[in-house]
């Protein structure tokens, strides 16, 4: 709905019923100018082009440059917020954001694998900046206060999601990284196995 809002489509159905307005205003149509003003926005939704589709998507270098600069910018937000946001939060986003800045510094191992791909991509442009942003909206004051009842604060939420999204992000490095470390391991074994056998 809110898409249509701003489309093709509802604007040129705008002029339509703004044309039908005018009308009404000169004395063109009487009483029935309702009818006019629905009847011409109709048309011209209905003649407008259509939205245009993208059917390609974005390629993963392309998105990976452009969501690691998302990072970056995030980190500096959260650096200049310093005196708001807890020291452990700030600390956290740094981790959570090089982690995944390594992440997508490998753009091809994402292409190849849609679900780490999406995986990556949502943690990064969703779930880092939808916690922080949240915790921002509050108001200094309300964020730092303490609940009653033991509850936990708005600052002790953030840091608790910030360790679940770490948790997740070193995850998805050990998968990312899965065939270097065995690759490291296969040639360490090779080393050792010669090593073995000049010694002999």
């Amino acid at each position: 709905m809110i898409r249509y809002l701003g489309s093709t489509k509802n604007l040129v159905g705008c002029v339509g019923g703004l044309v039908g307005v005018l009308l009404y205003l000169t004395g063109v149509v009487g009483g029935i100018w309702p009818v006019v003003v629905a009847g011409l926005y109709a048309v011209g939704a209905l003649l407008a082009p259509p939205e245009k589709i993208r059917l390609v998507p974005v390629d993963a270098v392309t998105e990976a440059g452009q969501l690691r600069a998302d990072l970056d910018g995030l980190v500096r937000e959260v650096g200049a917020q310093a005196s708001r946001v807890p020291e452990p939060a700030v600390a956290a986003v740094g981790r959570i954001a090089a982690v995944l800045g390594d992440l997508l510094a490998r753009p091809a191992a994402l292409a190849a694998n849609p679900d780490l791909r999406h995986t990556v991509v949502r943690l990064a442009r969703t779930d880092l900046p939808l916690s922080v942003q949240t915790y921002l909206n509050l108001p200094w004051w309300f964020a730092a206060k303490q609940r009653a009842g033991g509850e936990p604060s708005p600052g002790d939420e953030l840091v608790t999601q910030l360790g679940l999204l770490e948790a997740e992000a070193h995850r998805l490095a050990e998968r990312v990284y899965a065939a270097d470390v065995n690759q490291q391991a296969d040639h360490t074994r090779y080393l050792r196995e010669r090593d073995a056998g000049e010694s002999a």
